[in-house]
Parts: C-alpha cells; structure tokens; sequence
C-alpha cells in the first residue's frame, strides 16, 4: 500500500482559510501533517501530539503521541483504514470520477447527521465548500444530544 494514494496533496491550498470554520474546535496553533482523501486533517500540536479533526464526524481526538508513533500505530489493526479511510476510498476511485485538486470526496449527508460511510453517499466536493459546510453544521449540531432527530439545517 502507497500511503500517499489516500491523502490529499497539501500543495497549492490555503489551508488556513480552508480550516477557518473549524476555530474553537481545533487549537490556534498547530501544524498541517496530512489530509486523508475525506478532507480529515492531522494536526501536529506544540507538544508533538497528533490529533485527527474528522470533518464528517464533527470530532476532533488525539489519536498518536508523536509522528513516529502514528507511524507505529498506522500497522496496528484497523487504524490505518480508519484514518485513511482505505476500503473506502478504494471504492471511490474504482467507482466516481477522478478527484480534481480541489476536491476532495465529501458526503451527500453527513455522518454528523446520520449519512453512511457509503459509496452511494459520496461525491466529489469543493474542499472550500465541504470545509465550510461540515463546520457550519458542526456548530449548529455539537451541543445537542446523541439521537437528537434534526429537521433541517441553515448553512451560513
């Protein structure tokens, strides 16, 4: 398995604007490590911890001590093809156009609202547009609790 065939290429991207919506979730300061094909970000913090803002989920976990340690952790289990989200992005690339470099593949309904990490839920999505839209949700949503059944939701 090439690694880098599940991650998005950082090169090109304002990524501070990209993750502009997701302030107070994620820390002020960090650096950018690697994006997985779903615009899931790993972030570098001060202390060298790795943490994973999962955009479709609305979480934002610890997920390695060091980048050495995610290397570690990334042949353990089901690690790598949860943060890489590997079976699934296989699918993708079988079954949808090809990503542009802007793009990314986002969800027709988010998992944040119930949507499937399914093949008949994903498209290829705008990053700026599947950056803000999953944030704007995440703060209409994160308060509530688990099961909370949701009508609607106004993107602003």
């Amino acid at each position: 398995m090439n690694t880098n065939d599940y991650l998005t290429d950082q090169r090109n991207k304002n990524w501070s604007q990209l993750l502009l919506g997701w302030a107070g979730t994620i820390p002020e300061s960090f650096t950018l490590w690697l994006v997985n094909r779903f615009g899931d970000a790993f972030l570098v913090l001060e202390d060298g911890s790795i943490h994973m803002l999962d955009v479709g989920a609305g979480r934002f976990s610890r997920v390695a001590d060091s980048r050495d340690h995610f290397a570690e952790l990334l042949d353990l289990g089901d690690n790598a093809n949860k943060w890489l989200m590997i079976q699934l992005v296989d699918n993708c690339v079988a079954a949808l156009p090809s990503l542009q470099e802007s793009q990314c593949y986002g969800f027709k309904v988010p998992p944040m609202l119930g949507g499937a990490y399914a093949l008949d839920n994903i498209e290829p999505t705008d990053l700026s547009v599947h950056y803000s839209i999953l944030a704007d949700i995440h703060r209409q949503t994160k308060d509530m609790p688990a099961g909370t059944k949701i009508k609607g939701c106004i993107i602003g």
